[in-house]
């Protein structure tokens, strides 16, 4: 915003109106500027409004100090506007392409695991089958062998880039993405409908959440497929990162009032904040890292035992592997169908990726508030009114609920204090 700053301004006539804020006294005057100025001056004058502090302004004073004059902003034309809509129905057809794309590409990786699950086990149960039957008779079947250590090594060979691209987690990526751009496209219709105003920080809010929504859900798989296993759980980020405003220092306590905002509403905001961020999002976290870790022992040992069970199968009916050969293969390649049952049957990946999913909601929510919260003037805010009801929506609560967390606006509290969790979805 364009601003001029003019000082010892010697005004012939001020009518004015006192408007209170917040933080800030402020002035917005009406001049009337002398006969004698220029045509190109009174016209730059009539665009100007002069906002003017009052505790620099006396009353029936006649030489005052402007301290800030600030530009109006101007009204877009016609051709602006056109453009405007033509910018955000562009980015609206590549936001239902992306619908279709991560839909398509999430129902494929979850056939995915369900195919290389029942492929995987197998031939670890096969291979296991025919290692009984070589053993079982008098005389050695090279043929059975064979098949048997070729079934296990192929299953452990699977199993190696299975666990490494995680299709359940994959699948379950796709299905949030999907999920997320189909509410970004309702959003995009939402400003679509009201086209008289669009500004051009509405099309570049919009630019930046395809490309945090792009960042957090590629679509390729190799290369810029997400880590599956990150040395440090972090929830997932899929929005803009917005600029909180830092509070200034106050200069009256009156109570925040209008457009839906009451000091109670902002307490209750500040404790259900510290309630999701002491509580929600650190158990949430820590789940992850549980999964993770349980994840990884599986991915590293279920390959493994299929190569020891390979080899042990290559004893089977020779001198040096008398009894144990057959078995170590017959029990390895058991073994391997139920590891792989538990980790892709039971889709650890998938698990894991909600459980970073749900503190990644948490932080967005916390964002918001934070938002809301630092904006000193309540008329720039969203609606008190409205902004709870979304909030309690995505926490499955009632508004009466929200106001419950209250106590939990100190910044002394702790989580000990906290018996409930703010969220009754997950």
């Amino acid at each position: 915003m364009a601003s001029l700053r003019v000082q010892n301004l010697h005004l012939p006539a001020i009518g004015s109106t006192k408007t209170t804020h917040r933080r800030l006294n402020y002035c917005r005057a009406a001049i009337n500027f002398p006969s004698n100025l220029s045509p190109k001056g009174a016209a730059a004058f009539q665009n100007l409004v002069p906002v003017i502090k009052l505790d620099e302004l006396a009353q029936n004073q006649q030489y005052i100090v402007i301290t800030e004059i600030v530009k109006r902003k101007p009204l877009g034309s016609p051709k602006e506007s056109r453009l405007l809509v033509a910018k955000l129905q562009t980015i609206a057809e590549a936001v239902a392409d992306r619908v279709e794309m991560h839909d398509i590409i999430g129902r494929q990786r979850n056939n995915w695991n369900h195919l290389f699950l029942h492929s995987i086990n197998s031939f670890a149960l096969s291979a296991s089958l025919l290692t009984g039957i070589s053993a079982s008779l008098p005389s050695d079947l090279l043929a059975l062998k064979l098949s048997s250590m070729l079934l296990l090594s192929a299953a452990g060979g699977m199993m190696l880039i299975v666990n490494k691209i995680q299709p359940s987690q994959l699948a379950e990526e796709q299905r949030n993405a999907t999920r997320l751009w189909k509410q970004l496209g309702r959003e995009i219709d939402q400003m679509l409908s009201k086209k008289s105003n669009l500004t051009k920080q509405d099309v570049n809010l919009a630019m930046d959440k395809v490309h945090a929504l792009d960042k957090a859900y590629p679509l390729p798989l190799l290369p810029g497929m997400l880590e599956k296993f990150p040395e440090h759980v972090e929830p997932t980020c899929w929005w803009p990162k917005k600029q909180i405003k830092q509070n200034p220092t106050l200069v009256n306590l009156d109570k925040c009032e209008g457009n839906g905002w009451s000091q109670e509403l902002e307490e209750a905001m500040t404790g259900l904040k510290n309630v999701l961020k002491m509580k929600d999002e650190s158990y949430y976290v820590e789940l992850g890292k549980l999964v993770l870790g349980i994840n990884k022992g599986l991915a590293v040992s279920g390959p493994a035992i299929a190569g020891l069970a390979a080899i042990a199968t290559g004893f089977v009916d020779s001198p040096i592997g008398g009894s144990w050969a057959p078995v170590a293969s017959i029990v390895g390649g058991a073994l391997v169908a139920v590891l792989n049952t538990f980790e892709h049957g039971a889709q650890l990946g998938m698990i894991f990726e909600i459980f970073r999913n749900c503190p990644g909601l948490y932080q967005k929510i916390q964002e918001d508030i934070d938002c809301n919260l630092s904006e000193p003037e309540v008329e720039l805010r969203e609606n008190g009114d409205v902004f709870a009801t979304r909030v309690a929506l995505q926490l499955g609560r009632s508004l009466s609920e929200l106001k419950d967390f209250a106590v939990f606006a100190s910044p002394s509290c702790k989580v000990e204090d906290m018996k409930e969790f703010a969220s009754k979805l997950f």
